[in-house]
C-alpha cells in the first residue's frame, strides 16, 4: 500500500492530501529513508513523521484497505 493512503486509512493523518504534502516536504521516512507519496509500505516497517518539533515514530503491524475507527490501533504500534 502507498504510504499516503496508509497514513489516511490508519488515521495518523486526517486527509490523504495532507499525507501527500508531508511526504513531498520530506517529513516522512520509512526505515530511515525519505518517503515520497507513492512509496510502498509493508508490515514491519518503521515510519517516522515530523510535525514541527514533534516526531511520531511507529511500526506498521497490519495493512488493510478499510477499517473501522475503533480498530485503527491494530494497524500501528507507537514506538
Amino acid at each position: 500500500m502507498r504510504i499516503d493512503k496508509f497514513l489516511k486509512v490508519s488515521r495518523v493523518i486526517k486527509r490523504r492530501t495532507l499525507a501527500q504534502e508531508a511526504c513531498d516536504r520530506d517529513k516522512v521516512t520509512i526505515n530511515g529513508k525519505l518517503a515520497k507519496p507513492g512509496t510502498k509500505v509493508k508490515e514491519g516497517d518503521i515510519v517516522e513523521i515530523r510535525f514541527g518539533e514533534n516526531t511520531t515514530r511507529f511500526r506498521v503491524k497490519k495493512i488493510t484497505e478499510h477499517i473501522r475507527k475503533e480498530d485503527t490501533g491494530e494497524m500501528i504500534e507507537i514506538l
